[in-house]
């Protein structure tokens, strides 16, 4: 079982605040994204082959590994106050691929552009059980969010930059990403200066690649036991994102101070991903904003690390006394050997008020 870190010493005087976000981005040139990629993703991606509901009942279909789902009947729905529309499937052509995700609209859309969240599910599972898992729809619906929920190949995610057997070209699912925003801007009125990205897990850090490698196309990110990846497959920021990441103090499967060498994955498997600790990949969100001495106040079941450049919050981690590698707030039980849910936290309010302020205007 692992801790949360220990207490950083309090600055005899803080320094001088670093230049804003807004100016940082300036300084780098992170112009608008979709300006640059337009004829790019214009060449990579073919029409939407389909577009069907899905029936709601999938859900809650069967368990899978990361996620560590068990759905089960009756007990409390802290984090799904109403059952959302059922989601639209749809289909996408990337690098002559045909690619696949969940997508969720708000009911009144209206005409304005929406903020648009694109959430990661875990290593071995699936969009629909990340939905299930976090219902980030049914909270998405009342803050006007679009959600996508887009399934990984092979069940899960790209989030290091090592090349694997089954992973000839380790940046595709950035494309990937790239050109489900893209489409989501034209076809579904999401805005462009408002797009988040999330994710559990190898999802979550699949989330902090995207943001560290594309900061020009996220305006926020966050990362529920999802750390940046390190070692042979390091991915470093290029540009500030204010970025959360949420973590179980007592995390079994990925601990809290990292996996920097892990175990051989099982024969026919992808290799697993090995990632620095949870407070290294704030740190470095908040090193990529100009962010230093992080502020520590603990709260009623976790503790909350705020790194701020100025006035600017740059980077924030949240150690879960007690929790597993699981979504704190879930009211689906987490599969045996994952830890425990913790109930002192609600991830999905907590991420989607984290990220709704945040804009790239």
């Amino acid at each position: 079982m692992t801790s949360a870190p220990s207490p950083p010493k309090p600055a005899s005087s803080p320094p001088p605040p670093g230049p804003t976000l807004a100016a940082a981005r300036r300084a780098l040139g992170l112009r608008p994204w979709w300006r640059a990629l337009a004829v790019g993703i214009v060449l990579a991606v073919g029409p939407a082959a389909c577009s069907v509901p899905d029936a709601p009942e999938e859900a809650a279909a069967g368990s899978t590994p990361e996620d560590g789902r068990t759905p089960e009947a009756g007990g409390p729905k802290r984090n799904a106050p109403t059952a959302p529309a059922a989601p639209t499937r749809r289909e996408l052509r990337v690098d002559g691929v045909e690619r696949s995700y969940l997508l969720h609209r708000p009911r009144a859309a209206g005409t304005k552009r929406m903020p648009l969240v694109v959430a990661f599910h875990g290593r071995g599972a699936d969009a629909a059980g990340l939905r299930a898992m976090s219902r980030l729809d049914s909270a998405a619906r009342a803050r006007g969010m679009v959600v996508a929920f887009p399934e990984g190949l092979h069940s899960g995610w790209g989030a290091g930059t090592a090349k694997t057997r089954g992973r000839p070209d380790p940046d595709a699912d950035v494309r990937f990403t790239e050109a489900l925003v893209a489409d989501l801007v034209r076809t579904e009125r999401a805005d462009p200066d408002r797009v988040h990205v999330t994710g559990f897990s190898n999802g979550g850090s699949m989330a902090l690649r995207v943001a560290a490698q594309r900061p020009g196309l996220v305006a926020g990110a966050a990362a529920v036991s999802g750390q940046l990846p390190g070692g042979a497959a390091e991915v470093n920021p290029t540009g500030p994102v204010p970025t959360l990441i949420i973590y179980g103090a007592d995390d079994p499967v990925r601990p809290l101070e990292g996996l920097a060498t892990p175990a051989p994955a099982p024969e026919g498997q992808e290799p697993v991903t090995p990632t620095r600790s949870a407070r290294a990949s704030a740190e470095a969100f908040a090193a990529a904003a100009g962010a230093r001495r992080p502020t520590l106040r603990a709260e009623a079941g976790y503790d909350r690390t705020t790194w701020r450049n100025g006035t600017d919050l740059a980077a924030e981690l949240l150690v879960v006394r007690g929790a597993g590698h699981t979504w704190p707030g879930s009211s689906v039980p987490a599969r045996p050997g994952f830890g425990r849910t913790s109930t002192a936290l609600d991830a999905t309010a907590t991420v989607l008020d984290f990220l709704a302020p945040r804009s790239h205007r």
